[in-house]
């Protein structure tokens, strides 16, 4: 069954090209399928069929987004490792490591976390991603709840869409922080590169809100404690550029893949130089219990690369006599 979402345009909208709004609301769609589903009728305003991506939108309006039929990803069970933290009849967690899709997509068929979900527990074959509810970016590791029953699924999807599931991360940003807080702007996809999402103008793309806190400070990165609010496509990675301190690593959204600091040593310049993803980790994940509603609570330890480059930073930090 195709899906339907429904748009009610905004102010800020107002008199702004029907691809441009649709680009900037409209989650996981390149613009060459947005113009697709444009030109195939499958985009109303006001109840009427509008065929042109250049039709200006008026405040107030109804867009409604008839999605095509998803394309079938003919995903296969696999015999791929899972880090199992929790087990029940109606719930898994995970401990995903870095380097591991979460589902198959565009160019990836394969060896994904959807495909060790069928080998290891069959019966998610009859759920929608195999129970999946969230995802975690390929080179993030850390935690994931993933439902084992349908009414699981249910009650997941719906306590995630209501901010109602805790999830907790560390990152290593670039530059020196000194005091923890909260980057409260809205996400759409980039207008001008569709592989990225991006901070819009007020307005435009879907609420996003993410709090950090300082966990550690060196000489030129400091060590955060992220929780989130929403759960937008890459939205740490966009806040954390959106403010000038893009993650570790992260060189989609600014950080730098080489890093040379002054008077560092050999080693922590070989790590920082060899430290090739985003310096981000699911640490910790809170959610009442869809069945038994027992309030859940997990951790997951940094991974050992992470964990080695802090000991480096801290170790820097100290020998130029600033603890």
């Amino acid at each position: 069954m195709s899906e339907v979402i429904e748009l009610q345009v905004s102010d800020e909208f107002h008199g702004k090209r029907l691809d441009a709004v649709l680009g900037a609301l409209v989650e996981n769609h390149s613009r060459s399928a947005l113009k697709s589903m444009i030109d195939e009728g499958r985009i109303l305003v006001d109840g009427a069929v509008q065929t042109k991506p250049s039709f200006k939108v008026n405040a107030g309006s109804m867009v409604t987004v008839n999605l095509p039929e998803p394309e079938s990803l003919e995903a296969v069970p696999e015999d791929l490792p899972l880090d199992i933290v929790y087990q029940d009849a109606d719930v898994l967690v995970i401990n995903k490591p870095i380097n591991f899709v979460v589902h198959p997509g565009a160019g990836v068929k394969n060896g994904t976390v959807m495909n060790a979900m069928l080998y290891h527990f069959p019966q998610t074959a009859t759920l929608a991603r195999a129970g999946i509810v969230h995802r975690l970016d390929k080179d993030t590791s850390g935690l994931m709840v993933i439902a084992l029953s349908q009414a699981a699924q249910h009650a997941l999807i719906a306590a995630i869409s209501k901010h109602e599931v805790v999830r907790e991360y560390e990152a290593i940003v670039e530059g020196e922080l000194t005091a923890g807080g909260t980057v409260d702007a809205p996400i759409g996809r980039d207008m001008h590169i569709r592989t990225k999402m991006a901070v819009m103008p007020e307005g435009l793309g879907r609420e996003a809100v993410t709090h950090y806190r300082v966990m550690e400070r060196f000489r030129a990165h400091t060590r955060l404690k992220l929780r989130l609010e929403t759960g937008r496509t890459h939205q740490i990675r966009v806040h954390m550029s959106y403010i000038h301190h893009p993650l570790l690593g992260d060189t989609q959204y600014g950080g730098r893949r080489i890093k040379h600091i002054a008077g560092a040593s050999a080693e922590l310049d070989t790590a920082l130089n060899n430290y090739r993803h985003q310096a981000l980790h699911a640490s910790h994940i809170e959610f009442e219990h869809p069945v038994t509603h027992e309030q859940m609570s997990f951790d997951a330890p940094i991974p050992e690369e992470m964990s080695q480059l802090i000991e480096l930073l801290r170790a820097d930090y100290q020998e130029h006599g600033l603890y």
